[in-house]
């Protein structure tokens, strides 16, 4: 096989997780990478809760086998997995697939480059491998197995990307962050039961919450769980948000939050990113659409929205791809906190408009909208980029009412997924429910002008905009948003 396998660089740091609640400050995980000095806070009140039964410890056979697009997925993917702490090396193996069961024989081995990287949890130790698999060839099925102390994985299959333009499915999550197996596993197994075969699958950050509802280690295992098989097979495009990063535990750092252990462990992505970024930034071209991923919490947090607003200006200029589609986690505009982001507006808008961006996916307000920054025109034409902000998980806040009279549509108190289908000419995107009911529906036309146009699903097709009226949603159920009970913060 052409080219190598690589292990992108890891933090090598001690980690801890903190959420902040009333008089009392709760350690929620302490993760000590080994050869590194473990951080040991003063444990106050109780250890977060574990999921049930304690299913996540590593065991002999490979878990959290994690798909991930390489810059140019039809000729390279890439693979993260954990293993027990015994597997020292990263090792896969890889085949062209046949009809046949003699995938072994015809397997090439392919390994790391670097050696896993070693954490302790709640679950014990564990090792964390990346392998890149490139030279790959376009519009191909692969099988692949990864290797750990007990043996192989079974074996699964991906198929490249086509080397030109061509139609394509992709499904868009918004926050799955709470209630992760229990609860929205349910939106994510309904979007790949009702709608495969899904080419990609892209998340808007807070894949997990890491602020003591749940034992970390124990979150990222559901995470996982609530795919099961799909995110080894399907490649994945993950945004970073605020609750993949952890607040600083030293005093008066100059930045209060830095990027948590698991992130660049669970996710080997193509390091193309901006500078001071490059484990949360990047982009991928996939058969016609160049999917460009920012990092809003570094832009807050940490100063980085001016490096990535001049590297997403230059990757946005030197593409010649049909359709252009920004993912990160804050929303330029929000639909359930008082104010917007100003700063990533100030930032990035500017760009998308300049570099003619088609839509942009948030999520981080754990509400649901879809808004042009400019009112449609009678024969549906619109400028600028079409903004939307989903949520898949349980936490839900109320949509404001300056929200409500600037979105196209809102809705509250709703699990929601997005399935758009990418053609030459249009970009459709559908919105569902946890129980696949239509809420959403519009297609984005380009002319032959190169101009866009904003065509709506209107009339009975659609459910109701979801809102709350007084304590109780649409259904009956008591209405649970949270936007009234927090001190709204990043």
């Amino acid at each position: 096989m052409a080219g190598g396998p690589e292990l992108s660089g890891l933090h090598n740091a001690a980690d801890a997780i903190w959420r902040r609640r009333p008089a009392i400050a709760i350690v929620v995980a302490a993760i000590a990478w080994f050869g590194a000095a473990p951080i040991v806070g003063a444990m106050v009140g109780v250890s977060p809760p574990r999921s049930a039964g304690k299913p996540f410890a590593p065991a002999g056979l490979p878990d959290r086998i994690v798909l991930t697009p390489g810059a140019d997925p039809a000729r390279e993917m890439a693979v993260a997995f954990r293993t027990g702490p015994g597997q020292t090396w990263s090792e896969a193996e890889i085949a062209p697939a046949i009809d046949g069961p003699s995938l072994e024989e015809r397997a090439e081995i392919v390994r790391g480059k670097s050696a896993p990287r070693s954490l302790v949890s709640a679950n014990g130790a564990a090792n964390y491998h990346q392998i890149r698999f490139s030279g790959l060839a376009p519009e191909t099925v692969y099988a692949y197995r990864v290797k750990g102390e007990a043996g192989w994985s079974e074996w699964l299959q991906f198929r490249t990307a086509a080397a030109t333009p061509g139609p394509f499915r992709f499904l868009y999550l918004g926050d799955v962050q709470n209630g992760i197996l229990s609860v929205s596993s349910r939106v994510v197994r309904q979007a790949f039961g009702a709608h495969g075969p899904i080419d990609l699958v892209l998340h808007a950050g807070d894949l997990v919450d890491q602020r003591g509802d749940l034992d970390a280690d124990d979150e990222w295992g559901e995470w996982i769980a609530a795919a099961g098989y799909q995110y080894a097979v399907v490649p994945q495009i993950p945004a970073a948000g605020n609750h993949e990063y952890e607040k600083q535990l030293v005093p008066d750092a100059v930045a209060p939050r830095r990027l948590g252990a698991y992130w660049p462990l669970q996710f080997a992505l193509p390091q193309n990113g901006a500078r001071k970024v490059t484990d949360t930034t990047y982009y991928v071209d996939y058969q016609g659409v160049r999917f460009v991923v920012l990092d809003g919490t570094s832009a807050l947090d940490r100063g980085t929205a001016k490096d990535q607003a001049l590297w997403l200006d230059r990757v946005l200029a030197e593409s010649d791809a049909q359709w252009k589609i920004v993912l990160f986690h804050q929303p330029v505009f929000s639909c359930g906190r008082p104010s917007d982001e100003e700063v990533l507006k100030a930032a990035w808008k500017p760009v998308f408009d300049r570099r003619k961006v088609d839509l942009v996916l948030q999520g981080h307000d754990h509400c649901y909208s879809r808004m042009t920054a400019s009112p449609a025109g009678q024969d549906g034409a619109f400028d600028g980029p079409l903004y939307m902000v989903s949520v898949a998980g349980a936490k839900m806040y109320a949509v404001t009412d300056r929200a409500a009279a600037l979105a196209n549509r809102t809705g509250e108190a709703t699990q929601l997924y997005q399935i758009v289908d990418v053609s030459e000419d249009r970009l459709a995107v559908r919105v569902y429910t946890a129980t696949g009911r239509l809420y959403d529906g519009f297609d984005i036309e380009r002319s032959a002008d190169g101009l866009n146009a904003l065509h709506e699903v209107k009339g009975p097709v659609l459910l109701a905009e979801s809102s709350c009226e007084g304590d109780f949603n649409p259904e009956g159920a008591a209405c649970r948003l949270h936007s009234s009970q927090i001190a709204f913060g990043r």
